[in-house]
């Protein structure tokens, strides 16, 4: 079913596909809509939490000096938003137990 080292939306309707029943392209469809969600909501400058799996953070960083590492050069990084991802306690404890 999944790529290596990847899983894909493909991946994630064929999940659908089997266990619930739907057909691959309402499946397919489902897969797109959540993610339409989500990304919308980010954009919109919301965090999402998905119960039992994690939690997508915007972090608004200010304005920084950063040094240039190979001539030690001082250049201002411009304040920018970041996207995070901070995984449930249960996301964790499933992957350190292997399932």
């Amino acid at each position: 079913m999944r790529s290596v080292g990847t899983l894909t939306r493909a991946d994630l309707a064929e999940g659908i596909n089997r266990r619930v029943g739907l057909s691959r392209a309402e499946s397919l469809d489902m897969v797109e809509s959540i993610l339409h969600h989500l990304c919308h909501a980010l954009a919109e400058g919301e965090n999402v939490k998905i119960s039992g799996f994690g939690t997508f953070l915007l972090r608004d960083k200010a304005e920084r000096v950063g040094r240039n590492p190979k001539t030690g050069i001082e250049v201002p990084i411009t304040p920018r938003r970041v996207l995070t991802f901070r995984a449930s306690q249960m996301l964790k404890d499933r992957i350190c137990a292997g399932d």
